[in-house]
């Protein structure tokens, strides 16, 4: 199984930008111990403080599914509910 790429991009709110930094920075250390995560590292927009952006290295699709399947995962949404704006995922393949 060839590694998982994944570019996720989170919008907050613009009178939610701290809270949602916040609930994501909470994402980082317990990620990282996760079986199958090579990456995992927010970024935050320089211009748009409200962007961010998590770049992920997963050793399986199955295993970054189990992830989106975790507990700290649905805690994340219920805490920020209402105040991100909007989220998307790439799953990608390096190719070069």
């Amino acid at each position: 199984m060839a590694k998982l790429t994944i570019v996720a991009n989170i919008i907050a709110n613009e009178d939610s930008v701290e809270q949602v930094k916040a609930e994501l920075i909470k994402l980082i250390d317990i990620t990282r111990t996760e079986a199958g995560c090579i990456q995992y590292d927010l970024h935050q927009d320089n211009e748009n403080p409200a962007h961010f952006v998590f770049f992920e290295n997963w050793s399986s699709r199955e295993l970054w599914q189990d992830h989106m399947r975790a507990q700290h995962l649905a805690d994340y949404q219920a805490a920020t509910k209402g105040a991100v704006a909007s989220f998307t995922v790439n799953e990608m393949t390096r190719i070069g």
